[in-house]
């Protein structure tokens, strides 16, 4: 993953608890690195290592963990350079959705070493998509969940989301349903 995600979970615990308590988490996951370069490609392990670090420092679960994380991204990225970019992802939280893989064609320009995941959007009701989510990567579902959550907060929209299938049941992909309502 690139330094931009690493960076981000260390501001995200920096930012709700302390740079000791960072330090911590960096010395349980044996990462020696001082700063993140946002544009370098690090190891997956070296992120998985972080977030189980965490979950032990912080006596949470690494779902908790990826799922805070996924609420945290969403503003982290707005104020880290990506605004512009966000905002032409779309302007209400169905749109967004729809968008997320243009999204992520955009943003490989950058980094040409990303392995974004692909997301379909299917229409259940009003108010009610259900977001198909397929990633090379295992265990990010939950962030998953915090992210479609940090998106109803930046476009002041009520969300209620389950997870409905899950590639660790067994099934092909993960597959979310959403229900969202205009604050």
């Amino acid at each position: 993953m690139y330094g931009l995600v690493n960076r981000a979970i260390q501001d995200m615990v920096c930012d709700l608890f302390d740079e000791a308590t960072w330090e911590k988490i960096k010395q349980k996951a044996e990462v020696i690195e001082q700063q993140f370069l946002i544009l370098e490609a690090y190891p997956d392990d070296l992120t998985h290592r972080l977030v189980k670090s965490a979950s032990q420092e912080l006596g949470l679960s690494s779902a908790e963990i990826m799922q805070a994380f996924g609420e945290y991204w969403v503003k982290f990225t707005a104020t880290a350079g990506y605004q512009e970019i966000l905002d032409m992802a779309g302007d209400t939280l169905p749109e967004f959705l729809e968008n997320l893989d243009d999204l992520h064609t955009r943003i490989g320009v950058q980094f040409p070493k990303l392995q974004p995941p692909s997301f379909e959007c299917t229409e259940v009701a009003e108010n009610v998509i259900d977001l198909h989510y397929q990633s090379t990567r295992e265990g990010l579902a939950p962030m998953v969940v915090g992210l479609v959550k940090g998106l109803g907060d930046r476009f002041h929209t009520a969300v209620d989301i389950t997870q409905t299938e899950s590639r660790e049941a067994g099934c092909e992909r993960d597959t979310f349903r959403i229900e969202y309502r205009a604050e």
